[in-house]
């Protein structure tokens, strides 16, 4: 199996950059291609109003800023590593969602996620992306495991 077209999704979180040097190993060893995606939440409030709607347009901008930090920071690392990514931040309101829509659209064979590593209290109220991306995907998906999770072979 040949991965031509690899989508990495990035949060700006260190252990999303460690899977960035994994997907740029798989880029080099196929001669394929990078995109990054970071996946901004377009609807994270709940209410009605004017107050509403002037939050959501701050919310927004902070929000896309944010997503360019993580994309130019992922992107300092893989340029670092010697291969040149393309990168789209996506509103989507479920991160998920808007992983697989991306993964589709670009016609990704391969998606490399890591993992944070969250269990119990944490992990339920949080949830896992990767583990829904994993559930739901048409295309394999890589997981890169964060350090942390070195002696815990059930955490995802």
């Amino acid at each position: 199996m040949s991965f031509k077209n690899i989508l990495l999704p990035v949060d700006g979180s260190a252990t999303a950059l460690q899977a960035a040097n994994q997907a740029v190993e798989l880029v080099k060893a196929f001669g394929g291609s990078l995109t990054l995606v970071c996946v901004v939440d377009s609807y994270p409030f709940t209410g009605v109003g004017a107050d509403f709607a002037y939050g959501q347009v701050e919310y927004l901008a902070a929000a896309n800023a944010n997503a360019k930090a993580a994309l130019d920071k992922a992107e300092d690392t893989v340029k670092a590593l010697g291969v040149t990514p393309q990168r789209r931040i996506v509103e989507q309101h479920v991160v998920h969602e808007g992983i697989l829509e991306t993964a589709k659209e670009i016609g990704a064979d391969l998606i490399v996620m890591s993992s944070h590593g969250r269990q119990g209290l944490e992990k339920l109220l949080l949830g896992s992306e990767t583990l829904r991306v994993l559930g739901r995907a048409t295309v394999p998906v890589l997981v890169v495991r964060s350090p942390k999770l070195k002696d815990d072979v059930n955490a995802v």
